[in-house]
């Protein structure tokens, strides 16, 4: 019952069919002669802006109905285009999608009369034959050949001919929903974004990706030398100094060995805050021992449990490996440091060209998906043409999930 219900859609979609093909067919013609005409002259380029926009107009329509049957709406192909009317109508008639809906007005007028006409006949034929007793009575014909005259004719016949229609009804509704099915995944195939729109909005994201990842990199760039200025710079600078001073009371005779030792451990500070300063650029332990044995290390020093699945043996690009790292730090950093987790959990796996990073932990959640570390982490991954998602909701628990392509 309920995919013969299901076939009210489809049979409107069909209903409608041979209207709109020949609305469509009837503007296409029109449209096709009336901008021909006024091509040779300064009314051409407003003429086809105008019709274009009818037709795709029209093809909204076309997409709406489609998404009667294919349950969800057809999105539009369409480019913006902006400037003056010329670079408009340059725009316009430069973008596939506009002859597409324009093929489609002209294939839909065969098309959608064909299906419209069988649709419509399959379910009269059937609905007629479920109320023949309500109506068979008031056309008799002795005339009819057999078996219509006794089915036609008789009321025993006439009942039949309901149990008939209602055996069929499956049938009938299959057909209507095949054959709707069928010219709505034309329509879309025809109506829906093309590759034209996709490499639009890829070199779009590209882009914005571009533009992030220079600023990113400039920050980045920024922090080291911060770092170096303030940190591992001062303490030589102060280790240097001490080492002067120890210099000269050895030349007076004084006792230089206090000097000498604070000399060193400012030394071996600044060399601390290098390795620290280092293994925020790229890990090393990365190079030397690969990113399983890295997370097993960041794992290591959190302060709660947390559990390493994925495979210890397997490597990636560098680049990949690095970004993975630096997530799981960070989503790890931030369950330790706000989110009171008493469990954590890292899983490494790939699937295909793509490898997927996701960090669960048990803390409280509300973490803050636009934050600037889960911004700067996203900036990371989308260089790599990546993708990163955050779900923390107040109670947690917190999932931080990266996917990194790894063609290699």
């Amino acid at each position: 019952m309920r995919k013969i219900m299901g076939s009210v859609r489809p049979l409107a979609y069909l209903a409608t069919a041979p209207i709109a093909g020949v609305v469509g067919f009837v503007w296409s013609l029109a449209a096709t002669v009336v901008v021909t005409l006024l091509a040779v002259t300064q009314l051409g380029g407003p003429a086809f802006l105008g019709a274009a926009w009818v037709t795709r107009a029209l093809a909204a329509v076309e997409r709406r109905r489609a998404g009667w049957v294919l349950g969800a709406p057809v999105a539009a192909p369409y480019v913006p285009v902006t400037g003056a009317w010329r670079s408009r109508v340059a725009g316009v008639a430069a973008q596939p999608a506009t002859w597409r809906d324009l093929a489609w007005l002209v294939v839909l007028f065969p098309l959608g009369l064909a299906c419209g006409v069988a649709g419509l006949v399959v379910a009269i034929v059937d609905l007629g034959s479920i109320v023949a007793p309500l109506w068979a009575w008031a056309v008799p014909n002795p005339h009819a050949p057999w078996p219509m005259k006794p089915l036609m004719t008789t009321v025993p016949g006439r009942f039949g001919l309901t149990v008939v229609g209602l055996a069929l009804l499956p049938v009938a509704a299959w057909l209507v929903r095949t054959l709707a099915t069928g010219l709505a995944r034309l329509a879309a195939a025809l109506l829906a974004p093309g590759e034209h729109r996709r490499l639009v909005e890829r070199a779009a994201r590209l882009a914005e990706t571009r533009r992030r990842v220079v600023d990113a990199q400039a920050a980045e760039l920024r922090r080291i030398e911060r770092d170096l200025h303030d940190g591992a710079q001062a303490r030589i600078v102060a280790a240097g100094m001490t080492l002067a001073l120890a210099a000269r009371k050895l030349r007076t005779d004084g006792d230089a060995a206090p000097d000498v030792a604070l000399a060193r451990r400012q030394l071996d500070d600044a060399l601390a805050e290098l390795r620290r300063l280092v293994r925020g650029i790229h890990p090393p332990i990365l190079t030397d021992r690969g990113l399983h044995a890295a997370l097993a290390a960041l794992a290591g020093d959190t302060p709660f449990p947390v559990t390493l699945h994925g495979a210890p043996d397997h490597r990636y690009p560098a680049a990949v490996e690095s970004a993975a790292y630096f997530v799981v730090a960070e989503g790890l950093t931030n369950a330790a440091k706000h989110a009171s987790a008493s469990t954590g959990a890292v899983d490494i796996r790939r699937t295909g060209d793509t490898v997927h990073v996701t960090v669960t932990d048990d803390g409280r959640g509300g973490a803050d998906p636009n934050g600037p570390g889960i911004d700067g982490l996203r900036r990371r991954v989308e260089a790599l043409d990546g993708t990163l998602t955050l779900s923390s909701p107040p109670g947690g628990p917190t999932v931080l999930h990266a996917e990194l392509p790894c063609a290699s």
